[in-house]
């Protein structure tokens, strides 16, 4: 979340952010204002009163000492009045701090310089465009119709087990994604990235921390006897295995990666474009995380792109990179990378990476911070991108690379799979 002291010494700028994000309270950020005043008003007067409190009671002492019994007993009634005013203000100083943090959590990131206005996706910037669409004719088969085809995914079994959105992988279906988590995991460590195993499950503290609560509640699968979440990425447990941390400035920058099954409840609408693969409630992505220093996090967010594309080029796919529109973003970005690949039976781009720079958004709701050479502890910087989500990476490499003889593996992948066709 924003800080509170950057909101009240920037309200201009951060009025202007919200604008470019076309965020529909702006007059949220003078209540927060006018609230944090309060505060610390309260918080003033609080300081005062403890600080006559704690004098009275020395006074109290030393009369005590002294034999004065009569003054000793009259200072004490006095001080009687001032404990109660200082319950009082506590209790108003409580309130003040609960109304603060209910009002900040509700403001969005605040975009980057180079960040566009716009609301829809049609308005993303394209930054970079590889390679050309794969040619497979005017009869190529769309993903779900060739899983059907070769029997490696079944819909409709996974609807009788679960529902719709939880497919069931068979045979070299299930190989195929075997061999793309190893093969993203592989190239992620070789980068740099320490390989971590993660809980799937979530309490509430670590779906606020990155952002995801309360703002996509809705959107996650909640075990409410428990009080815990599915994750919708792994992007949270792995970010908030540094909640409440302060690193050292030379243990920076942090490199994770996981794998992770992701579960979200936002797939259910109707089309061409959540068919099959396109859009599921359970899916698996291997993520990248980074916790670095404020000076660095915009270079390794170019960074953190470079090396997701790699992972596409070495699978031979048609792809774009989008630089997010304000108003395309999500709630925790301050910049967005969005990679496409091209999907040559559908004709149409399917968004497989994110790769976001959240600044100190999600540091300061897990008060992760970092000690710098000075001494001075500061928020850290931290950023994870999608490398890769697996489903639409499936569909693309079945719909590109389907053929006479079956759907050719990308070279890449052979040693992984152990076969060069599903035929």
């Amino acid at each position: 979340m924003l800080q509170v002291n950057y909101i009240r010494e920037n309200r201009a700028k951060v009025l202007e952010g919200l604008t470019l994000r076309n965020f529909k309270q702006p007059e949220l950020v003078d209540e927060i204002i006018k609230t944090d005043e309060e505060r610390r008003q309260i918080q003033t007067s609080l300081d005062n009163l403890s600080a006559i409190a704690n004098s009275s009671a020395k006074q109290i002492g030393e009369l005590m000492r002294n034999g004065k019994k009569d003054e000793a007993e009259a200072l004490k009634a006095e001080t009687t009045s001032n404990k109660e005013q200082i319950k009082n203000l506590s209790e108003d100083f409580a309130a003040a701090e609960s109304k603060l943090h209910n009002l900040i959590v509700q403001l969005p990131n605040l975009p980057h310089h180079l960040v566009k206005a716009g609301s829809t996706p049609e308005e993303n910037e394209i930054v970079y465009l590889h390679g050309e669409p794969a040619a497979v004719g005017e009869k190529a088969l769309p993903h779900w119709e060739l899983t059907a085809k070769y029997d490696i995914i079944d819909f409709e079994l996974g609807t009788k087990i679960a529902g719709a959105g939880f497919p069931v992988y068979k045979g070299k279906g299930a190989r195929l994604q075997r061999a793309l988590i190893n093969f993203f995991l592989d190239h992620a460590t070789a980068e740099g990235y320490r390989e971590m195993q993660v809980p799937h499950l979530v309490n509430e503290a670590s779906g606020f921390g990155t952002g995801q609560l309360p703002d996509k509640e809705g959107q996650m699968y909640h075990v409410g006897i428990d009080g815990l979440y599915l994750i919708p990425t792994a992007e949270v447990p792995v970010t908030n295995l540094y909640r409440d941390v302060i690193l050292k400035d030379e243990e920076l920058p942090v490199k994770n990666t996981a794998y992770t099954p992701c579960f979200r409840r936002e797939a259910g609408s109707y089309g061409a474009h959540v068919r099959g693969l396109n859009r599921l409630h359970q899916f698996d992505k291997v993520e990248i995380v980074q916790v670095v220093h404020p000076e660095s996090s915009y270079q390794v967010l170019e960074d953190m792109s470079a090396y997701v594309q790699t992972l596409l080029q070495k699978l031979g796919l048609h792809y774009r990179v989008l630089r997010l529109c304000a108003g395309d973003m999500g709630f925790t970005a301050a910049m967005t990378y969005d990679m496409e690949v091209w999907s040559a039976a559908q004709q149409r781009w399917l968004e497989v990476s994110s790769v976001s720079n959240f600044e100190t958004y999600q540091s300061n709701r897990l008060k992760l911070r970092f000690k710098g050479a000075t001494g001075k502890t500061q928020l850290a910087h931290t950023l994870n991108g999608s490398a890769l989500a697996l489903p639409r990476i499936v569909a693309a490499i079945l719909e590109n690379n389907q053929t006479d003889k079956g759907i050719k593996i990308p070279e890449a992948l052979v040693k992984y799979t152990g076969f060069e066709y599903i035929d």
